[in-house]
């Protein structure tokens, strides 16, 4: 055959030899610099530059001076022979070497640059262990590293490994310029499909202490990409006999069950957009709320512990609310893993059980003794409970968790309540009908218009309304132009308050930190920032798996939730007290008192609008009448 012919098996021969890499090229040209030293040693002795009595060492010394020429062309002018033959034998040897060397220099260089080729795109496996893994890439990285950095401060060998189809470089530019000081963390980054067998090796799972599933951003369905990565890790032909631990986020309430089905006990699932959706809920009816959330989920300020205390074991949990001078007992983890936020006063605290306490580090939580003793009784108050009336609360915008935020407010107000929406989004009146009834004390109404134009919202006469609540338009803008249109009605309605001397309380839905730290000339509205709040969950669940059921009790409707009420219910106002008081004030009525606000005080343009959590309990206060107590409780009134 004419394939079959001498010439085309060489040429396959070669190419295959040629393809099989930088080693094998270097191995091929020593041999062939070998057999060229032998030929012209051969040759030199053939043509009696080595004479018939010379004994071997002589031709071992014509190799060695072939060997010399071929690698320095500098030796032949040297020679001290009139040779002509041996000059000759010698120039063959010199010019032979420089081609053999020039070829080693070459394939040398071409390998040095694959590597680097093969290190820029990211493809070299990650040795480590006890990392923490984040499959993915989106604007929530940035957030997650960061906590993620500060969580491991003063830790050994910590490091971040990051998979993700953007480019290497990119990545680790685009990280270095927003993070900044890494702390000791090491953040390794591979370009690669988080759901492709292969290329999840590189990132070296099964040693990983916990692993972050991102949501993929821009898609239709980012659940079900998100399902595949959980797929890939847990039924991976490599994978450890241990279970893992993995934290993923769930767009769709709709596909939880499946996801469960999938991750079983190795995969933590928050709901987002269900959790941001509840917080929104909560943040509108009291200002201030969304700052002691972030409070409580930033591993920068107070975070949420679990400690095992021998001296509480057999005592009642109410004697663990006066145990710490700078750590706020919210719950109880039990032995079995369940969790209770606000257990009742007498619940006996068991063997195994760990107490579920705020702080800003638990390893540094001091018991404090005979803590009682510094209870003012004296300035405690008896307060009757407040007559509710029926609330009217203004929806600026639609998104995929307005849906959730209506069914919330539903419950947390009385029957008579009115939500009014305003959107300018085509076909939303069959979802407000489907959310109408599911209903109990609210009733909707319903506006066509663009929240972001002045001449709409003065229509409709905002002053009357108790609650506002601005939402992103995620559904039909970018982050940007929809953080833009929020700030837009937020200046409206800035100016209408002034204008009409009517303050409003209003909660905006931004979906980028960075706007919220443009709009400090709006005061002390609150802001529930998205992206922010999903990567503090995500990064907190990480660290601490049990965080996943202290989140779900804490941010719905049934049980205990935070609540901003005033100190007049509590303690004597214009009266210097410490917070040991006031502690005991919450708890004689079945709440737990985790810090204030202090509107007297603090400077409208801060972040945390005078809000501490978790305060000095030995340091005194001294409260006015538009200060605020922090509490967990069960109801607002």
């Amino acid at each position: 055959m004419p394939y079959r012919k001498f010439s085309n098996v060489i040429k396959y021969k070669f190419d295959s030899f040629m393809s099989k890499g930088v080693i094998s090229l270097i191995a091929g040209l020593f041999i062939l610099a070998l057999l060229f030293v032998i030929s012209i040693s051969i040759i030199g002795a053939f043509i009696g530059i080595v004479t018939s009595d010379s004994s071997f060492a002589d031709f071992g010394k014509l190799m060695w001076e072939t060997v010399l020429h071929s690698l320095d062309g500098g030796v032949i002018s040297a020679l001290r022979t009139n040779s002509f033959s041996y000059v000759t034998l010698m120039l063959i040897a010199t010019l032979g070497g420089m081609i053999l060397i020039s070829i080693l220099i070459g394939v040398l260089n071409s390998g040095i640059a694959k590597q680097l080729d093969d290190l820029r795109k990211g493809r070299s496996l990650v040795i480590e262990d006890g990392h923490t893994v984040v499959l993915g890439w989106s604007p929530q990285i940035f957030y997650i590293i960061n906590e993620l950095v500060t969580a491991n401060e003063g830790k050994k060998n910590s490091c971040i490994s990051i998979l993700a189809e953007n480019d290497k470089v990119e990545m680790e530019d685009e990280i270095a310029m927003k993070i900044g000081d890494f702390k000791g963390t090491k953040v390794v980054c591979r370009t690669g499909n988080p759901i492709d067998l292969t290329d999840l090796e590189i990132i070296n799972p099964h040693t990983a202490k916990s692993i972050i599933i991102l949501s993929p951003e821009g898609i239709d369905d980012p659940d079900s990409l998100m399902i595949k990565m959980i797929l890939a890790i847990t039924n991976n032909p490599h994978r450890r006999p241990e279970s893992y631990h993995i934290v993923a986020e769930i767009r769709d309430p709709k596909n939880i069950e499946v996801a469960r089905l999938v991750g079983r006990n190795e995969v933590s699932f928050i709901l987002m957009e269900d959790v941001l959706s509840k917080i929104i809920a909560q943040t509108c009816r009291q200002s201030g709320l969304s700052v002691v959330f972030n409070e409580l989920l930033d591993f920068k300020r107070n975070k949420i512990n679990f400690l095992e205390e021998q001296p509480l074991i057999g005592k009642q949990f109410s004697k663990s609310l006066f145990s710490y001078n700078r750590g706020t007992p919210i719950g109880i983890r039990y032995a079995n893993g369940m969790i209770q936020i606000n257990p009742p006063s007498h619940k006996l605290i068991e063997r195994g059980d760990k107490i579920i306490v705020v702080a800003e580090d638990g390893s540094k939580i001091n018991p404090v003794n005979n803590p009682e003793l510094n209870i003012d009784a004296t300035c405690i108050r008896h307060s009757e409970g407040r007559q509710r009336n029926p609330e009217r609360t203004l929806i600026l915008g639609w998104n995929r968790q307005a849906h959730t935020i209506i069914t919330e407010l539903d419950n947390y107000v009385i029957k008579g309540s009115i939500v009014t929406v305003v959107s300018d989004i085509d076909h939303i009146e069959n979802e407000i009908q489907t959310v109408s009834k599911e209903l109990t004390n609210l009733t909707i109404h319903q506006i066509s218009g663009d929240a972001s134009n002045r001449r709409v919202l003065d229509d409709l006469e905002c002053e009357k309304y108790d609650h506002i609540i601005i939402l992103s338009h995620s559904l039909t803008y970018n982050i940007q132009e929809s953080d833009a249109r929020t700030i837009f009605t937020l200046l409206h309605l800035r100016d209408i308050a002034e204008k009409t001397g009517h303050p409003f309380s209003i909660v905006s839905q931004m979906l980028d930190v960075r706007n919220r730290e443009l709009v400090k000339v709006t005061r002390a509205d609150d802001f529930v920032v998205s992206d922010k709040l999903n990567s503090l969950m995500l990064s907190q669940v990480s660290e601490e798996k049990a965080l996943a059921l202290v989140f779900e009790d804490l941010f719905r409707s049934e049980g205990s939730e935070v609540y901003l009420k005033p100190a007049s219910d509590y303690v004597e106002l214009r009266k210097p007290l410490n917070f040991f008081t006031v502690v005991e004030a919450a708890r004689r009525r079945n709440e737990i008192a985790i810090g204030c606000r202090l509107l007297s005080k603090y400077d409208e343009d801060a972040l945390d609008q005078g809000v501490i959590v978790n305060p000095d309990k030995s340091k005194n206060f001294t409260f006015f009448e538009e200060d605020k107590i922090i509490v967990l409780a069960e109801n607002d009134w």
